[in-house]
């Protein structure tokens, strides 16, 4: 332990009010922080205040150097490695609460709220939403308040004594925030991001699917994605949103396969044009979701064998595309040189029941198109049932659930339906994505959550091309005009959003989801494409005219908030009786003694008498003359003239020795 005591920094009250500061800015670390390391910085934030409001002596040296080795230590047995996002955190929330311990000069105390402030950055590595930028603006304002406090000399008084002033810096430097954020260029990828992280903490559709991801998927409330149109959106029955196409079938599990990007299939535009924007949020898959079916996108884009919209990179950041959809059309009409095989496979010996269902219902039928409704019949007839909460199935997956569970979600009953339609010998393909979406009235914009995650079927017919059939749409008609809360039974615990019963939390929910859409919109989708985009429309295209223009506007928002800060300094008092005084005092000052505070003319007066005895006179007749004409107001021109020129005269350096007094 140190030797003697801690030399006090600041009052209890302002020192309270940093560890309660730094206390919210490490709050939203805590959800990821290894519970030790958050009751290290709680250890140590107590200790600071009790050493300062009870004088306790912090470590000394050796034992910091000992906690630091060992805290430095839990963190790479923990993280594995010091790289990265969580590790570096770490590190960085452990550095804090051990500067804390040694936290004895200002300089110390400077370094502290320092730190407090690259914790703040580090949040948006996590988090970017409305709410999280709000909390951390405000911490942001009371460091700032600490920090201006912690730099004055004078004693600081009250929690935060510098509050107001911190508030005017801050809004001294929005217009330079705005002109930055809009003009300096834009990278591609995530901007509060590293590479190694990029790919977590999203969700999403996957490339495969086995009996059960999908209901785990639609039991979240999350965004998906928003849409506005630029007309009426389209019915329920018609709010499909293609994502992967799922070809591939091993007997349990969908999958995607090896797309084919070499020859998109041709698709055929029968009417019902829709022009709509998509926000996109992050799901770190290379799929881009559009309205069954995309014709246009303004987004570089590629569409495999599935007409599935792929990007060259993932979608780690939220990004905003136009889509024009045709909600009538004809895909593939010709599979031309592709191999329908692979639309036909079944894994041999796989599913016997269903295989012998199929073949006595192909001999009752007269054609594929009778199959294909009496199986469809079939889901309707039989007591199947949709539900969030299947069971789990552990031997045939498929037999299982059309001849005993008979409870699913829709990748049940689409993959088992794709798996009946392959056994009669037509081609058939599971089609994954959304399907659904509420208007939000606040904004006018429609959302698609992740409760809308869906699958159906795509059958080929010669001279029709693939055919949307979801035969989830057989069994619970209301999942697909009125959402998932409306289809599932109470007790399987939907989604609260996906519940559309009118009420005041929900009304509420709907407005935060707005302010929220404009958030995403206008900040957290600002990237590169859009950014280009608001450049030509402002004639800006070329980066050089950019940067120029980036240049010229901080110049001239520096110029303004400097004339603005010049124009509110305190000005020369109009009174020259005050101004005569003014100029008195500052001269005192001058030669080492100013005046306090708390000193009127008169003590003020005293004092100088009594320290410098050599000036009583001239002291004396001012102070005398400045009281009269300040406080009795019948002062005459001529005295206040009188004053005037006897401050003029005045030189308090060397004795002012036979001087005539003013007249008074």
């Amino acid at each position: 332990m140190s030797t003697g005591p801690i030399r006090q920094l600041l009052p209890h009250r302002v020192l309270f009010a940093l560890m309660l500061s730094l206390a919210a800015v490490t709050l939203p670390h805590a959800l990821h922080l290894p519970p030790w390391l958050t009751a290290i910085l709680v250890v140590t934030a107590a200790w600071r205040y009790l050493a300062g409001s009870r004088g306790w002596r912090l470590p000394n040296r050796w034992l910091l150097l000992f906690l630091t080795l060992l805290g430095a230590a839990g963190v790479v047995l923990h993280h594995g490695t010091f790289i990265g996002r969580d590790a570096g955190v770490a590190m960085l929330c452990l550095m804090l609460g051990l500067k804390l311990l040694e936290m004895r000069t200002r300089r110390d105390t400077v370094v502290v709220i320092y730190l407090g402030y690259f914790l703040v950055v580090t949040q948006f590595l996590y988090s970017q939403n409305l709410l999280m930028a709000g909390w951390l603006l405000l911490t942001v304002w009371a460091l700032t308040a600490l920090l201006i406090t912690v730099n004055r000399s004078t004693t600081p008084t009250g929690w935060f004594p510098h509050a107001g002033q911190a508030a005017a810096l801050m809004t001294q430097a929005l217009p330079l925030m705005l002109v930055l954020f809009v003009l300096f260029p834009r990278i591609p990828g995530p901007l509060w991001g590293m590479p190694e992280d990029e790919a977590r903490g999203v969700t999403g559709l996957s490339d495969s699917m086995t009996m059960g991801n999908i209901s785990e998927l639609s039991q979240s409330d999350a965004v998906a994605f928003r849409v506005e149109f630029a007309s009426e959106p389209p019915p329920p029955a018609q709010r499909y949103w293609r994502g992967p196409v799922l070809r591939q079938y091993d007997g349990r599990t969908w999958r995607q396969g090896e797309p084919d990007h070499t020859a998109p299939p041709s698709a055929e535009r029968l009417g019902g044009d829709m022009d709509y924007s998509i926000t996109l949020e992050p799901h770190n898959r290379t799929w881009i979701f559009a309205l069954d079916l995309p014709v246009q996108i303004s987004i570089p884009v590629s569409v495999n064998t599935g007409y599935a919209l792929e990007r060259s990179n993932a979608v780690r950041e939220r990004i905003r595309y136009n889509v024009r959809s045709v909600l009538d059309y004809r895909l593939e009409p010709e599979l031309g040189d592709r191999d329908p095989a692979i639309y036909l496979q079944v894994p041999e010996g796989s599913h016997p029941r269903t295989r012998a269902l199929i073949s006595g219902w192909q001999s009752e039928a007269a054609d594929q198109d009778a199959l294909i409704t009496r199986a469809l019949a079939h889901f309707r007839e039989q007591p199947f049932e949709y539900t969030l909460r299947p069971p789990l199935l552990r031997g045939d997956t498929v037999d299982e659930f059309l001849f005993e569970s008979r409870r699913g979600f829709c990748e049940h009953f689409a993959g088992s339906f794709a798996v009946m339609m392959r056994l009669a010998g037509i081609p058939a393909r599971v089609v994954t994505g959304y399907q659904g979406g509420e208007i939000n009235p606040v904004g006018d914009y429609m959302i698609v959550r992740q409760s809308d995650a869906h699958a159906w079927v795509e059958l080929w017919r010669e001279g029709n091309g693939w055919q949307r059939v979801d035969p989830t749409a057989w069994v619970s008609p209301e999942r697909i005009d009125l959402g998932l809360g409306s289809a599932v039974p109470a007790r399987d615990n939907p989604p609260t959003l996906s519940r559309r019963t009118p009420s005041l939390s929900r009304t509420l929910a709907l407005q935060w989801d707005a302010l929220n859409a404009y958030w995403d919109r206008w900040v957290l989708a600002y990237g590169p494409g859009m950014q280009q985009q608001l450049m030509e429309r402002l004639g800006l295209g070329d980066w050089r005219r950019m940067i120029t223009v980036l240049a010229l506007l901080m110049l001239l928002t520096l110029g303004a908030l400097a004339l603005i800060i010049l124009r509110r300094r305190p000005q020369r008092p109009e009174d020259p009786v005050q101004r005569a005084w003014i100029r008195f005092c500052r001269r005192m000052a001058a030669i080492g003694l100013p005046r306090r505070p708390e000193e009127g003319p008169r003590d003020y007066a005293r004092r100088l008498i009594r320290e410098r005895p050599d000036l009583a006179a001239d002291v004396e007749a001012l102070s005398r003359l400045y009281l009269h004409l300040r406080y009795s107001g019948r002062g005459s021109p001529n005295q206040v003239r009188a004053l005037a020129a006897h401050v003029a005269r005045f030189r308090p350096g060397r004795k002012a020795a036979g001087q005539a007094s003013p007249e008074t």
